[in-house]
């Protein structure tokens, strides 16, 4: 059997994305996590009182808003030709 591999150089490597998309997506995904960080707590540690604190202005409106701004700047990212 002859293995004709050539040794792998920079040169070679060829990725979908370039730095840009990666730094962009970076960016998407902090926004993403700090939508859902957001979102979490509110809750009661009694389940037989209810806790009005889980329906704020910032779990229901600025957090989802965020989540789904994260996802656009992801979309933007992958679609992003930073060659231009």
């Amino acid at each position: 059997m002859n293995n004709n591999k050539k040794p792998l150089h920079k040169q070679d490597l060829n990725f979908v994305f370039e730095k840009k998309n990666y730094i962009v997506m970076g960016i998407g995904l902090a926004v993403i996590a700090l939508g859902f960080i957001l979102m979490a707590g509110g809750g009661s540690d009694d389940p037989n009182v209810f806790n009005p604190e889980i329906y704020n202005w910032r779990r229901i409106r600025l957090a989802p808003a965020l989540v789904l701004f994260g996802f656009a700047i992801e979309v933007y990212a992958i679609l992003l030709n930073p060659r231009k």
